[in-house]
């Protein structure tokens, strides 16, 4: 896709950018993790933050801003219940209580157009605060 094939309902576009990114995690293994959010300007879902590979899940958390949605694009590592090491490509939406009520409403409107571009997401884990990141609350997801 590029960003003028992925407009969404909002009409906020996914930057070739971000999908670039994504695929950085993804297939490359490049970053641990890319946080994505909507731009100033309410056009395009562009690439806020890099993960490095040597970061693990709690600092993806630590990233989300308490009062802004985000996206996230993890390669979350775990092990299977018969002892595997696994991963899985985690799309978590942030969309805290404190955000602002059209925030909220954009990052939304615009989440199935995102999971779209960014074509083999393995889990989406929706959180309004930092207790839905928990791993336990997608184990079952994992499975």
């Amino acid at each position: 896709f590029t960003s003028t094939e992925s407009n969404m309902s909002s009409g906020i576009a996914v930057s070739d950018d971000a999908i670039k990114a994504y695929q950085e995690v993804q297939t490359g293994k490049k970053h641990r993790y890319v946080i994505l959010k909507i731009s100033d300007d309410h056009t395009e879902v562009v690439v806020e933050k890099f993960g490095d590979r040597t970061e693990t899940y709690e600092n993806v958390r630590e990233q989300f801003p308490a009062k802004e949605c985000r996206y996230a694009v993890v390669d979350y590592e775990y092990t299977t219940s018969d002892g595997r090491a696994s991963d899985k490509v985690l799309f978590v939406v942030w969309a805290p209580d404190s955000a602002r009520i059209k925030d909220k409403m954009l990052i939304t409107a615009t989440k199935d157009s995102v999971k779209r571009a960014l074509s083999g997401i393995g889990i989406e884990v929706q959180a309004t605060d930092q207790s839905e990141l928990e791993p336990s609350e997608f184990a079952d997801k994992l499975k």
